[in-house]
């Protein structure tokens, strides 16, 4: 597979603390893959150092070939790097059609925006029902649907999800995942950060485990549920055990 996204020994941090020491990873061309840690583990600061809002101390960092390091963070989004935030950020004095629309405004999107506008609306058709409804109105898991749409305004090559299942209960958390599905079927790569290790490898292809800063393990989704850093630390023994059978009655 052709590699789309590669970090390589990144270190960054805020003042003079590290928060990444040395991360690797690689995201490949219409591939799924989570980067899974527990809250402080990083995973917040990695996006940031991806879409260019924190600078790395060392390391490097490519998207598509082309060295990142002195791209500006309103360019990483024309060459195709869309972030849906933690913690969701929609303006809920605005409609969802307008939060939509404002994803739209890089030169890489705006000319298509009508059309975009259009699939993402296919995608997410609770959106297209509630369009001229004011955003902070919506439930958290309608809020999470739309800050995703909104980062698919953008047409991203690269679409990153940061704690997409946040304070949603599991009936919404599987809605939220739903749509993720249906929008890796698109063929758009996608990078998943979450606590939730269940469904971010129920979702990805391939995963990272990060902690203090730096990669602990790795592997196919299958190989990480059934790893026993994942499994202590991300999944309850009941759960570790209908996911080890489920990967028997598979092989």
């Amino acid at each position: 597979m052709t590699a789309l996204l590669t970090l390589k020994d990144v270190c960054a941090g805020y003042g003079g603390s590290v928060v990444l020491d040395g991360l690797s990873l690689q995201v490949n061309e219409g591939e799924v893959v989570c980067l899974l840690g527990a809250n402080g583990a990083g995973k917040t600061t990695a996006t940031r150092v991806i879409c260019g809002l924190v600078k790395p101390t060392a390391g490097d960092l490519t998207f598509a070939g082309k060295s990142l390091l002195r791209v500006p963070s309103y360019d990483r989004v024309n060459e195709g790097i869309c972030l849906s935030p933690e913690g969701r950020q929609v303006f809920p004095d605005m409609t969802v059609r307008e939060n939509l629309l404002l994803g739209a405004f890089c030169k890489r999107a705006k000319a298509d925006r009508a059309k975009t506008l259009d699939e993402v609306l296919s995608v997410f058709p609770r959106l297209a029902e509630r369009a001229l409804q004011k955003a902070g109105l919506m439930s958290g898991g309608e809020q999470q649907m739309l800050a995703i749409g909104r980062a698919l305004m953008g047409k991203p090559r690269l679409l990153m999800l940061d704690e997409p299942s946040l304070g949603l209960a599991p009936k919404l958390v599987m809605d939220v995942y739903e749509a993720v599905s249906k929008t890796a079927k698109l063929g758009i790569s996608i990078l998943i950060v979450e606590q939730n290790a269940e469904v971010a490898l129920a979702a990805a292809d391939r995963g990272y485990v990060l902690a203090d800063g730096h990669i602990a393990a790795s592997g196919s989704a299958a190989e990480l549920r059934g790893s026993k850093l994942v499994q202590e630390a991300f999944l309850g023994a009941s759960q570790a055990k209908r996911n080890s059978t489920r990967d028997r009655r598979r092989t």
